[in-house]
């Protein structure tokens, strides 16, 4: 397996579209509007998505 690793401008990348992703969904899930459970999939994967690359990938410096 490859070395995979974030930098820092890539940590923040992935830490800003957890945070848009993160705050879209529960705003999804909070409204409940027609068609939610579909708008919410579209920013939940994302995000958590987003998350785990976050806690699972190492940073270089």
């Amino acid at each position: 397996m490859p070395d995979i690793s974030l930098t820092p401008i890539s940590g923040v990348l992935l830490l800003l579209v957890m945070i848009f992703a993160g705050r879209a969904f529960r705003e999804n899930w909070k409204a409940q509007k027609d068609g939610w459970q579909r708008r919410a999939w579209l920013f939940g994967v994302p995000a958590a998505g987003c998350f785990f690359a976050l806690v699972l990938l190492p940073f270089t410096p």
